[in-house]
């Protein structure tokens, strides 16, 4: 029987500019081409979870555009279950602004209809959902004050919970409280942790003191060079495969589903980091943040 696994968060429509540099202020220059692609957190991260075999629902809010029709395609091209995913009028769908450089990117992301996900939104049907659910995955592209709510009733139905702590700020401590897994990367980490770090050893200290706090399994995404958790009190650094760099858009997420997925399975710690790591791989060797999520055949 697959895991049931609810997604809340953001779909956006990804405009992804390829280009040799990054314009100074006030320059003007050629880029090479721009793509449309279907993108947002909380999308992505569904679409990895459905491309790797779970049983995924996504919450969440598009316009009544041309971009809100193809969001909705796609997912459900993808066998994403759209029921609770809202149509709002007068409102655009959000967008990401992607500029593709050198194999890596910088993103501008403007919210539009994922900013009408209010507390209000969740409906008590929500809360069901949620309720009989394996797993509950979110991020921050959404209102926080929607993040409260729907991590409270994971937490209120003992339904394990995972918040990618992304784009980077800074959150409260109840609403940290209520985390099972925490996901963020070494840019969001410092920040939530309030002190830089710059070697192994301080990002141990950081770590541990982190889930003194939490009482949350804490992981640390790297980029190229893997992923941290703690084992036993000492830092363990799961490499990531070598592989030919085509688009990182996206590895993070592809990451955190990878990783609901293992979560929802129970596998142990160091079996659900291998096997998110190894998916995050896989995705940036292809180009766009939804078509580059593998299958769980590709794995093989």
């Amino acid at each position: 029987m697959k895991k049931r696994i609810v997604v809340v968060g953001s779909l956006n429509m990804d405009i992804i500019i390829s280009t040799n540099r990054l314009p100074q202020i006030g320059e003007t220059i050629l880029g090479n081409e721009v793509n449309y692609l279907p993108g947002g957190k909380g999308a992505n991260q569904a679409v990895s979870i459905a491309r790797l075999g779970g049983d995924v629902t996504m919450i969440g809010a598009v316009g009544q555009d041309e971009f809100g029709k193809s969001l909705l395609e796609q997912m459900e091209n993808n066998e994403v279950n759209t029921a609770f995913i809202d149509q709002v009028e007068d409102i655009k769908t959000g967008i990401a602004d992607i500029f593709h450089v050198n194999h890596d990117n910088c993103i501008v992301v403007v919210p539009g209809a994922n900013f009408t996900l209010t507390p209000e939104k969740i409906t008590p049907e929500m809360e069901q959902l949620i309720a009989s659910a394996d797993v509950l995955l979110t991020q921050l592209e959404i209102p926080l004050d929607t993040v409260q709510k729907v991590l409270e009733i994971a937490s209120k139905h003992n339904v394990k919970s995972i918040l990618n702590p992304a784009p980077a700020q800074t959150l409260p401590a109840e609403m940290l409280q209520l985390v099972d897994y925490l996901t963020p990367n070494e840019t969001e980490f410092a920040l939530l942790a309030e002190h830089p770090f710059n070697t192994d050893e301080e990002l141990k200290d950081l770590m541990k003191k982190w889930q003194a706090a939490y009482d949350q399994t804490l992981i640390v995404t790297l980029g190229d060079q893997g992923s941290a958790y703690l084992q036993n009190g000492q830092l363990v650094i799961t490499p990531t495969e070598k592989v030919e760099v085509i688009d990182t858009t996206g590895a993070g997420d592809s990451f955190n589903g990878a990783l609901a997925i293992s979560v929802a399975e129970e596998k142990t710690l160091p079996e659900m980091i291998a096997f998110a790591t190894k998916v995050a791989a896989r995705a940036v060797t292809k180009f766009g943040a939804q078509d580059g999520m593998p299958y769980a055949a590709d794995l093989d």
